[in-house]
């Protein structure tokens, strides 16, 4: 590779030394460019993975840069992939072109259908993973990923120029002095930015797992006006399973029939048998011991800055916000096929040691318990809100774009969704192409990254199927037959893989279409099926599809009165049975995603100024102006704007329109 003395730059390195409080000392040294690439992506948690996979996949030369190797795809906390409205997120993303549901399907040691007593919307798919193969397995696709290279360095910072008062990126820096030059970059930090954990009055300078934190890239975005704040989140112990009594727990079994996350992975090969979790309780001892230390946990004593996850919080937050609830879950899991640790979910804690020992063992089946790791909270630094594009870009400087936890969310799948888009939206804006920016009524991407972009989040973010208020139509079930156009037009997904896309959709349409043509009466045979489920006979011809309406009844069950059935795949007969049985409530969404796209399509020029918008609000003025949002749709949705402004926002948008016209 050719080396050559850099003048451009400023000519400072890092030495690669730590000291006792993370930091390293800055010594005066020639800076070299290593490399000469299109894409850095800072990070390789798994918004870095999807992201370096969707720029290299699309013929970017990319680098993808990890303060460690062996953090590839790794799952510091729960090492299960999906979950309510998570399996949404990564069934999705494979419709795209992502990796992460390929991946789990070949890693997972248990999968499970979560909600499946209730509607088709809330259905979501669970996988627990085996954790170090599933580390392996992704490491293994990355390696082998023509134009991608992998870079074990800590980045130190964004080289940036400015021409005509416009910053661009033109390179990254390392501590050992690297410098690669690019055009465009992506910061997937993740949790290690400038990260410390916390366990009782103990404080390490690290980032998850022990692993090196990522201490001097914080300034550095700073320097360039990138506003940052504080998180936190954390992780529970994990415990020898040879200590763990499972007699006293609830044994939870995984699905007879596994059901893939990858549309592109045959059910029938990943059929094996599965390893069992396991449910238990904490009780009143539990709490006591909890509320006797809350003196000595970090989060009630003031030592910790950033502010928590609200839907995934500490036991220490259970006890004391729920104080009338007798008992919290606790779900012990494996961690792996490889190794003997279980882990403790829902019992996540910054607790001391001393304490989480005696907390533990309160716990049915925990009560000889020896623990492996401590429970940790971890801080670390992440996006201030208002900054992001609906595109994934920092707004501060072009061709920067950034995803997952460095955007304020929480959790692998929403870090994995962002990843994917930021990569195609890095390589989109390199082609001069317009961004792909997934609507509300696309994806439950797109409604994680409107609200990443528009609402003003006080906490790390998480999806819940309650964000999304078209969620009959955006089930994890049709990912597919909604968004493989868009990975196909992105370039991530092959033309066989669309072909069988858009063949699935014409056999959907085809039946659903005979069924409700295909008509039969009150004879004999058709009462005698009838009566069987005890369903009311028929007076008057009814069509197949009127008969599955019937709660009752069923497309299986009808097969005796309807011979001329074809012989369909069992994810079509899914589709078409959804759609018959919900086409009421299915057709009432799609009418308010027609009155929701009116205004998504009401563009608001880039250059406006809120100023001149006579009768605005200042509050809303002002936060207009920090979120520049890009049509009327996004507009309505930030904290702070009302009705009434937006009706304003109309009419100042018509006069501008018939003054141009």
């Amino acid at each position: 590779m050719m080396i050559w003395w850099m003048k451009s730059f400023p000519n400072s390195v890092w030495e690669n030394n730590k000291k006792e409080n993370g930091t390293m000392d800055v010594v005066e040294s020639k800076n070299f460019i290593e490399d000469d690439v299109d894409v850095c992506v800072i990070g390789a948690g798994h918004a870095g993975c999807e992201a370096a996979l969707a720029t290299s996949r699309l013929g970017l030369e990319t680098v993808m840069f990890t303060v460690s190797v062996e953090s590839i795809a790794l799952m510091p906390c729960n090492p299960n992939i999906g979950g309510t409205s998570k399996g949404h997120l990564v069934r999705e993303l494979d419709a795209l072109g992502g990796e992460m549901g390929k991946n789990i399907d070949k890693t997972f040691i248990q999968s499970k259908m979560l909600n499946v007593s209730k509607g088709p919307a809330v259905h979501s798919l669970r996988a627990q993973a085996d954790k170090m193969e599933y580390t392996k397995s992704m490491r293994k696709v990355l390696e082998n990923q023509e134009h991608l290279q992998i870079k074990q360095g800590e980045v130190i910072e964004i080289l940036t120029e400015e021409v005509d008062g416009i910053r661009r990126v033109r390179g990254v820096k390392i501590a050992t002095g690297m410098v690669y030059k690019c055009r465009a970059a992506i910061i997937c930090s993740g949790t290690y930015l400038n990260a410390r954990c916390l366990c009782g009055e103990t404080i390490t300078h690290t980032g998850p797992n022990g692993l090196m934190a990522a201490t001097s890239l914080t300034a550095a975005l700073q320097k360039i006006g990138v506003e940052l704040r504080r998180f936190k989140t954390g992780t529970p112990a994990r415990m020898d399973k040879r200590t763990v009594d499972f007699s006293k727990m609830e044994e939870q079994f995984g699905d007879e029939r596994i059901v893939p996350f990858s549309f592109s992975t045959d059910p029938d090969s990943i059929q094996k048998d599965q390893v069992s979790c396991y449910l238990t309780y904490t009780n009143e001892k539990t709490h006591e011991i909890i509320r006797a230390n809350l003196d000595r946990s970090p989060i009630y004593a003031g030592i910790i800055e950033g502010t928590g996850p609200r839907y995934c919080p500490s036991i220490e937050d259970k006890v004391v916000k729920f104080s009338d609830k007798e008992r919290h879950q606790v779900f012990v899991e494996p961690e792996g096929l490889y190794t003997n640790e279980v882990y403790i979910g829902g019992m996540s804690s910054s607790l001391p040691a001393d304490v989480q020992l005696a907390m533990y063992r309160t716990v049915p089946g925990l009560e000889n318990c020896r623990i492996v790791r401590n429970a940790y909270a971890i801080e670390y630094d992440c996006l201030c809100p208002g900054q992001l594009k609906p595109s994934l870009e920092i707004k501060q400087v072009e061709n920067l774009f950034s995803a997952g936890q460095f955007n304020g969310s929480s959790g692998y799948e929403e870090a994995a969704a962002q990843g994917l888009i930021a990569g195609i939206n890095t390589a989109k804006k390199l082609r001069n192409e317009d961004p792909l920016i997934l609507k509300r009524s696309d994806a439950y991407i797109g409604v994680l990254i409107d609200d990443l972009v528009t609402k003003d989040n006080k906490e790390p973010y998480r999806m819940m199927t309650s964000r999304a208020e078209y969620r009959l139509l955006l089930r994890q079930d049709n990912a597919d037959l909604r968004l493989r156009k868009f990975g196909y037009e992105a370039g991530l997904v092959s033309k066989e893989e669309y072909d069988k896309t858009l063949r699935k959709q014409q056999l959907i349409e085809e039946e659903i279409s005979r069924l409700k043509t295909t008509f039969v009466g009150g004879s004999k045979e058709v009462t005698a099926v009838l009566d069987k489920r005890e369903s009311a006979h028929l007076r008057t011809a009814a069509s197949i599809a009127d008969l599955m309406c019937r709660q009752e009844l069923d497309y299986e069950f009808l097969h005796e009165i309807d011979p001329m059935r074809p012989d369909l795949p069992t994810d079509v007969v899914g589709q078409v049975c959804i759609n018959i049985k919900y086409e009421g409530y299915i057709e009432r969404q799609l009418q308010q995603v027609k009155q929701f796209k009116k205004n998504e399509n009401h563009i608001i020029p880039e250059d406006i100024d809120y100023d001149d918008v006579s009768s605005l609000r200042l509050e809303a003025r002002q936060k207009l102006k920090q979120f520049r949002p890009i049509n009327v749709g996004q507009a309505s949705r930030i904290s702070g704007v009302t009705p009434a402004d937006i009706s304003v926002l109309l009419i100042y948008l018509s006069a501008k329109k018939e003054k141009r016209d």
